[in-house]
């Protein structure tokens, strides 16, 4: 079965400052190194949890335009 998702970009989460609050809170007391664990866990999370790789690959590309390559 074909999945024919499509990013959403539109503001999705019911409470978005809660969640973000919650995001950095998240974050508190974590060396550079932990946080960056923690975000990486997150992702896989879900990516995991939305599952589709067209709509995972256009994140991808639009989270990467406009940083410069290292």
């Amino acid at each position: 079965m074909m999945n024919c998702m499509k990013l959403n970009l539109e503001l999705n989460i019911a409470d978005h400052d809660a969640f973000y609050e919650r995001l950095i809170d998240t974050h508190n007391g974590l060396t550079d190194e932990e946080s960056q664990t923690l975000n990486a866990k997150l992702i896989l999370l879900l990516a995991n949890h939305i599952g589709d790789s067209d709509v995972l690959k256009e994140a991808l590309t639009m989270a990467r335009h406009g940083l410069a390559a290292s």
